[in-house]
Parts: C-alpha cells; structure tokens; sequence
C-alpha cells in the first residue's frame, strides 16, 4: 500500500503543480480566457491514462504460466527504465523548472496550451499506470488500489493548499528528495524483473540462491512483505538479481555523475 501511495502521490502531485504553475501564470499575464483549453488538456490527459490502465490490465489477464511471468519481467524492467529516466530529467530540471514551464506558456496558442496540458498530465498518468501495474505483482490489487487513491487524494490537497496559501512548495527540494524513495524503488524493479525473467527461463540462473536469509527475515512476513513490495527484497536471490540491484546503483551514479559533469561544462562556458 505504501508503495503505490506514494507512486500516485508523487505522479499527482507533480503533474497538478504543473498544471498550477500554468493557470497561476495566465492569471499573471491577463490570459485567463484560455483557461479553458488548459482544463480540456487536463481531461483528454486523465482520459488517455484510463484508455492505458484499462489496457494494461486486459493484456495482464491474457497471461498465464511463462508467459505471465514474462510479461511480469518486462514491465517491471521497463517500468525501472522509465522511472530511472524521470529521475534523472527531475534532477536535471529541478532548478528551474517553474521557469521552464512559464517559458513554454509564452510560447504557445491556445491549442498549444491544451496540448502541454495534456502532455502533463498523459506522461504522469501512463508513468503511474506501468509504477502501478509493477507494484500490484508484488501486493494484493485492492491494497494497490487503495494506496493509490489515497495517493491521488493527499496529492490534490496538497496541491490546493499550496496555490490558495502565501506557501510556495519548492518544486526542485520536493522532487529531489521524493527521488531518493524512486531510486529505491526503481532498484527493486530492476532486480524482480530479472527474478521474473528467470522464472520464465529467458535468461540463465547461474547460481539460484547466492544465500538465503528467509529464516532470519522472511520475504512472506509482515516486514519481508513491506521490504519485497516496496523495494524488491528477496531473501535468497540469485547471482543475477544480486549483480543486477547493484549494477543500477552503479548505472545510475554514473549518469548522474555525467549530467554534474555537463552542467558544470555548460556554466563554464557561460560565464
């Protein structure tokens, strides 16, 4: 449940506070009479992300045996992927990404509006779609479902109380620090999906248990459950799933690393 809390709270969250900047600046600059175009954006988003869920789940109930846990393997690496990109675009763009997003309303025509509406809101909604489709293959689908809503709940709140209070929420501190959660998270996805792949006899197990703490800290416990949802904790991984936990973290350093190289390069060359 927490898990799939905190995926739609954060997905929310995001793309309501994107939304916000957008409608607060056009009150700035005297062009609330496109609002409306803005507010049709925002729904032809939801409605896409609910054609995407819709489908997921058809394409989820077709398979059985392999093939299940073969698609199971996909989604959780591709869901990994995805996630470990809008990390690295958050902390790249964290900054000024308010900045950037008045930018982009400068630039645009109404149906130009609609569409960066839409967008916003689209990419969260297909982004929660995979993180939560990834999350129900560990938990109950009615836990994930809660956790979700009440998500989506706390994130539209929040979102209200920031644009209607003297509060401004500093969108760079808040996605930096839910990005640590999604590094985890995204970790675990990474080595599940490779435990899947291997279910499915896709790729080799080498060595099927490189140890076994089960007896210590059973992945079928209270706190096992919680650690296998959220972060993808096995108590008797394979060779694989042990390299490939860690080879993301090393991965993962290494782009950031390379995007700290690039903005210090880009600074350089400006000043």
């Amino acid at each position: 449940m927490l898990e799939s809390f905190m995926i739609t709270f954060r997905e929310g969250l995001e793309a309501l506070l994107i939304v916000g900047v957008i409608l607060g600046y056009l009150v700035q600059t005297n062009r609330v009479y496109v609002n409306k175009y803005v507010y049709a954006g925002v729904g032809l988003g939801i409605l896409g992300s609910l054609l995407a869920a819709v489908t997921f789940n058809i394409l989820a109930i077709e398979f059985e045996g392999r093939n299940e846990a073969l698609f199971e393997g996909v989604v959780m690496l591709l869901a990994a992927l995805v996630l470990t990109s809008m990390i690295i675009w958050m902390l790249k763009e964290s900054s000024n990404i308010s900045a950037n997003i008045r930018k982009n309303v400068d630039s645009k025509t109404e149906y130009g509006l609609m569409g960066l509406a839409f967008v916003s809101v689209f990419r969260e909604g297909i982004e929660t779609v995979l993180f939560m489709g990834a999350a129900a293959m560990n938990t109950e689908t009615s836990t994930v479902l809660y956790g979700g809503l009440l998500g989506l709940a706390t994130s539209a709140v929040i979102a209200y109380l920031v644009f209607k209070s003297s509060y401004h929420l500093n969108l760079g501190m808040f996605f930096n620090l839910t990005s640590v959660f999604l590094i985890l998270f995204a970790a675990g996805l990474t080595a599940h999906g490779i435990h899947e792949l291997q279910e499915a006899a896709l790729i080799p197990v080498f060595n099927e248990h490189l140890w076994d703490i089960n007896h210590i800290l059973s992945e079928n416990g209270i706190a096992g459950s919680l650690l296998k949802s959220l972060f993808g904790y096995n108590g008797n991984p394979s060779l694989l799933e042990v390299v490939s936990y860690i080879g993301y973290y090393v991965a993962l350093g290494i782009g950031i690393k390379g995007l700290n190289s690039k903005s210090k390069t880009g600074t350089v060359q400006t000043t």
